[in-house]
């Protein structure tokens, strides 16, 4: 497999029950266009057309509160070719360099930025500057202090930053936390997160240091990082972690290939995690607890996912995760909504702060403890 991209493919209880309803309709329509809408429509430009930019323009097709209207590339030839696809006006066409003059462009609401990690920090602050507000794609930067850069220009600007965090609105997903929210997992014990696929090209920019941050920590294992978080509940404390590194020419300085991680939580529950661009069939997260289990494989795939629990199968509907993302975000913005798991960038921050303790846990060789506010 090339990419993560490939690879993918392969709370109170009844405020749970309130959020998760909406979801729940859309996905028992064939399309989401059957739905009637009045409301406000968040109109977007997105920010990189490669593959996953294109995965969420066909997934926004659907889509009933969010509408595609705008793209910004630095590739001429892409830039027509979404034009005659999606009928995208050349006032709402841009490059990297002239995007800023979005400022002046009344029909664009947001900014989804789908480029390389390390290209986010100054595109969204540029977003932030234009009056527009911003979708980010995971992990939202490279690391803390620029997340927080990001964060902070974002308020400034008073407008919104909001990172793709797509399983945040995921049926089954939200169903194992509810479960974990009404007890019926009882006291948990242990989370493992494992998120891995054979990277292929050597040339491509997630081995690159400098526009990727580092190496699968920063573009698979951040799944199982957020993971943790929102299956168990709680923040972890510390970590302790270790890399394995057999290649040195495909994955040289600062670009992991393989880092097993552990953390600690407050209640004294535990995870064990593991990230790899070294080892296929691996996307499955693991819940314990003292009265049952949860189990997701394929946990955070495009779908679909499927999962299990110590009460049997997990039934929820099967859903496009980047239209329900992009509707809930509209919703968000607009309406204010509250998700269940935020998707703002203060949660992204929370992210990288724990990313930054990991690859110090690596160098260090010693347990690092993790402070979040």
């Amino acid at each position: 497999m090339n990419s993560r991209r490939d690879f993918l493919q392969k709370i109170g209880v009844s405020a749970l029950a309130l959020h998760l309803a909406p979801l729940v309709g859309w996905a028992n329509n064939t399309t989401n266009n059957e739905k009637t809408y009045d409301g406000k429509v968040l109109r977007v430009a997105i920010m990189g057309l490669g593959s996953y930019g294109t995965r969420v323009a066909e997934a926004m097709q659907s889509c009933t509160k969010a509408k595609l209207v705008g793209v910004i590339s630095g590739t001429p030839s892409k830039v027509k070719a979404w034009q005659s696809k999606y009928g995208i006006p050349e006032k709402n066409c841009y490059n990297y360099e002239n995007f800023d003059n979005i400022k002046n462009n009344p029909d664009i609401d947001a900014v989804y930025v789908i480029t390389p990690n390390g290209l986010h920090h100054d595109q969204v602050i540029r977003i932030a500057k234009a009056g527009k507000h911003a979708i980010s794609e995971k992990p939202m930067s490279v690391n803390a202090q620029q997340g927080q850069e990001m964060v902070d220009a974002c308020k400034k600007a008073g407008v919104k930053l909001l990172v793709g965090y797509r399983m945040h609105f995921e049926p089954k997903t939200l169903e194992v936390i509810r479960m974990r929210q009404a007890g019926e997992f009882g006291k948990i014990m242990f989370f493992q997160g494992q998120c891995g696929f054979t990277i292929g090209d050597p040339t491509q920019w997630r081995l690159n240091k400098q526009l990727a941050g580092g190496g699968a920590i920063m573009d698979i294992g951040i799944y199982a990082i957020n993971g943790s978080r929102y299956m168990t509940g709680e923040e972890p404390i510390w970590v302790t972690a270790q890399e394995t590194k057999t290649d040195h020419e495909k994955f040289k300085e600062g670009v992991d290939e393989t880092i097993q991680f552990q953390f600690g939580f407050p209640s004294g529950a535990v995870a064990s995690c593991l990230s790899t661009y070294n080892m296929n069939n691996l996307d499955r997260f693991f819940l314990d607890g003292g009265k049952g289990f949860a189990e997701l494989q394929p946990s955070t795939g495009y779908g679909p996912i499927q999962g299990r629990t110590h009460k049997g199968e997990l039934t929820q509907p099967i859903t496009t995760h980047q239209t329900v993302q992009m509707d809930e975000m509209a919703g968000i913005i607009f309406e204010n909504k509250k998700p269940i798991v935020p998707v703002d960038g203060e949660e992204a921050v929370k992210d990288l702060k724990i990313i930054d303790a990991i690859y110090l846990a690596v160098k260090t060789g010693k347990k690092v403890d993790i402070k979040l506010s």
